[in-house]
C-alpha cells in the first residue's frame, strides 16, 4: 500500500479502564499539537491494525486510535458484557477527556462509520469532521442482506463454507443459529464458527481477492473476538433504534465531511452510502468505481488519503 504515508510507531500509549470489566487500549502517533483525529475501526470487534495509522500525515495530525470493548488490545477479549453501541460512544468521551481534546476528525469504516455517526449525533459539538468509508447503517435488511440472502446469490461457493457449520434446520436464521454456537459450551465448536464467520466477511470484502484481508480475519485472535461481537451486535439490532442514524441526519449540518464508498461494495452495498448521501447532502461523496468493501483496496486508499490531507488543510 505505497498510497499511504510511511510506517510510524506511537509515542505513548494507554491503558484507560471504562464500564466494567473493560480496559480500553488507546495509542497516540504522529504531531502532539497537530489535529486531534480518532480512528474507529470496524467490526465490531476487528480491532486496529498497523497500517491504520498510516492514513493520515503524521505532521499535519495527532493521531489517536483505540481497540474497541473485547477486541485488539483491549481487555477482556471478546468480552460480550456490557458491550453496546451506547458504551462505545460513552469511550470515545473519556478518551476525548483523558487526552483533553476539545473537537477532533473521526475516520471510520464499515461499523467503524456506524459509530463514528454515532458518537457525531451524540456529541456533535466535538466532531470537526468526518471521513466515512463503506458506510453501514446497521438497519435490518442490510444484516439480512449479507447474513442472510442476497450476497449469498453472488458468493454461492464462499456461502456454503459459511453456513456449514449451522445445522440445516436452523438455516432460517443465520445469525440466531451462530448466536447460539459462538456462545455455546463447546470450545472447538465456538472456534470453528468463529473462523467461518470471519472468513467469509474476508473473502467478499474486496472487488479482487486480498490475502492480506482474508488472513487477517483468519486468524484466530482476530476471528473469535470479531464472530462474537459482531452477532452479540447484529442479534441486538446494534442497541440502535429503528432507522436511527438516517432519522437523526439533521445532527449532521455544518460538520466537514467526506464519504468514500466502493461501487461494488458486496458487505455493504452502496445504497446505506446513498441514503445518507442524500440525508447529508453538504458532505462530499467519492463513489470508487473499481472497489468492493475494504480500505486497503487502492483506489479506497488513495481517495481516503486525499480526504485526510484536504480536511487537514481546511481545518488549520
Amino acid at each position: 500500500m505505497g498510497l499511504l504515508f510511511p510506517e510510524i510507531a506511537p509515542y505513548v500509549q494507554h491503558s484507560i479502564k471504562v464500564e466494567s470489566p473493560h480496559v480500553i487500549h488507546v495509542e497516540e502517533c504522529g504531531n502532539p499539537s497537530g489535529i486531534p483525529v480518532l480512528f474507529v475501526h470496524g467490526g465490531p470487534g476487528a480491532g486496529c491494525e498497523d497500517y491504520h495509522r498510516r492514513f493520515f500525515d503524521p505532521e499535519l495530525y495527532r493521531i489517536i486510535l483505540f481497540d474497541q470493548r473485547g477486541c485488539g488490545r483491549s481487555t477482556p477479549h471478546a468480552s460480550l458484557e456490557n458491550n453496546t453501541t451506547q458504551g462505545l460512544v460513552a469511550d470515545m468521551e473519556v478518551i476525548r477527556q483523558q487526552l483533553e481534546v476539545d473537537q477532533w476528525v473521526l475516520f471510520g469504516g464499515s461499523w467503524g462509520s456506524t459509530l463514528s455517526l454515532v458518537y457525531a449525533q451524540t456529541h456533535t459539538e466535538r466532531v470537526a469532521g468526518l471521513i466515512l468509508r463503506g458506510i453501514f447503517l446497521c438497519r435490518p435488511h442490510e444484516i439480512q442482506w449479507f447474513y442472510q440472502n442476497g450476497a449469498s446469490r453472488l458468493f454461492p461457493d464462499y456461502w456454503e463454507s459459511f453456513i456449514e457449520v449451522i445445522p440445516e434446520e436452523e438455516r432460517t436464521d443465520i445469525v440466531a443459529a451462530y448466536h447460539r454456537i459462538l456462545n455455546g459450551s463447546d470450545e472447538l465448536q465456538r472456534m470453528s464458527a468463529a473462523k467461518a464467520w470471519s472468513m467469509w466477511e474476508g473473502r467478499t470484502a474486496t472487488l479482487l481477492p486480498q490475502d492480506s484481508v482474508i488472513n487477517h480475519l483468519a486468524d484466530p485472535f482476530t476471528a473469535l473476538s470479531m464472530a462474537r461481537i459482531e452477532n452479540h451486535y447484529f442479534v441486538n439490532d446494534s442497541f440502535l433504534e429503528e432507522d436511527q442514524i438516517l432519522r437523526h441526519a439533521d445532527r449532521l449540518a455544518g460538520i466537514d465531511g467526506v464519504i468514500v464508498q466502493g461501487r461494488y461494495d458486496m458487505v455493504c452495498p452502496m445504497e446505506s452510502a446513498w441514503a445518507l448521501h442524500r440525508a447529508w447532502p453538504e458532505a462530499a461523496f467519492k463513489v470508487i468505481g473499481d472497489a468492493g468493501h475494504a480500505a486497503s483496496e487502492e483506489g479506497i486508499t488513495r481517495a481516503l488519503v486525499l480526504a485526510t490531507s484536504a480536511m487537514g488543510r481546511r481545518l488549520l
